[in-house]
């Protein structure tokens, strides 16, 4: 089962200061949204996928792990303590169930199953019921990085236009790039998590063309000649890392690569159409 990218949560300690940020560089991000779990979130909606600004909102609200059991809010809050950037990885799912028994079959972690509903705020000031049902699993070999899959409930209330029309062009999330000292060690776990089999060894690392845009992973050597010194003397010191968010913009998009030292730990590049992933 091909999974595509569904978002990409990116971890700060100050929501609205993050926000800020986004929005200067031409983003439009939803309101701010409460989790019942002690997060809250501001998105950037793209086509069909979204980056997630996640803080931590209510500390004693946030449950710890239990054995057999994932908390997306302790996890969070646990990475926070060490760094802010992007905490976890994400790929669509049209069954929970399904997803867990694959990731079962192919010798992956799983989880109990996990689901949520909470209110989002649409831009004519009413509210939408939305939710989602979450299936975790993890790749032993990045224990810093969260991995699962996104069933969204009511998408009918989740995806609004007006939320992503971007001044900057931006239109879709085109790569998702992580960093690892030897990016071969995780294509078995990658195979997996996107669904696919067909993974590509390039000079920077090995990549996947999922059903909704790339997962790469490249060496540090390879980040650092694809985007520059500045990406690369951003990168943490503990590998891997989800360490860049490539976005495709509309045909008069001009390019842009926003080292994480400026982004709140992780780099942002963002391209016309076609040519964000221009030189691979």
């Amino acid at each position: 089962m091909s999974r595509g990218l569904d978002h990409v949560v990116v971890a700060v300690r100050d929501l609205e200061a993050a926000a800020a940020v986004w929005q200067a560089l031409g983003f439009t991000l939803t309101p701010k949204a409460r989790h019942p779990f002690g997060t809250a979130n501001r998105l950037i909606q793209l086509d069909g996928a979204f980056i997630e600004l996640l803080a931590v909102e209510d500390a004693a609200s946030i449950a710890d792990p239990a054995p057999g059991a994932f908390s997306f809010a302790a996890f969070n809050r646990d990475f926070l303590a060490a760094r802010v950037g992007a905490s976890m990885l994400v790929v669509d799912s049209t069954d929970p169930a399904a997803d867990r028994a694959a990731f079962a079959a192919a010798g992956l972690p799983v989880f109990e199953p996990f689901a949520f509903e909470r209110t989002a705020a649409a831009p004519d000031g009413g509210s939408a019921r939305v939710g989602f049902d979450l299936t975790f699993t993890a790749d032993p070999q990045a224990p810093g990085i969260g991995f699962f899959t996104c069933r969204n409930r009511y998408p009918e209330n989740f995806w609004k236009a007006d939320y992503q029309r971007h001044a900057n062009g931006a239109r879709r999330l085109a790569d998702v790039v992580l960093v690892a000292e030897d990016p071969a060690d995780h294509h078995i776990f990658l195979e997996a998590f996107a669904g696919r089999r067909e993974l590509r060894a390039t000079s920077l690392g090995i990549e996947v063309e999922t059903a909704r845009g790339w997962i790469s992973i490249f060496t540090p050597v390879g980040f650092r000649l694809m985007f520059g010194d500045a990406a690369a003397d951003a990168l943490p010191a503990r590998l891997p890392a989800i360490s860049a968010i490539a976005v495709e913009g509309d045909e008069g998009t001009e390019r842009q690569v926003v080292p994480g030292s400026e982004l709140f730990g992780v780099t942002l590049v963002l391209d016309g159409t076609g040519r964000v992933r221009a030189g691979r």
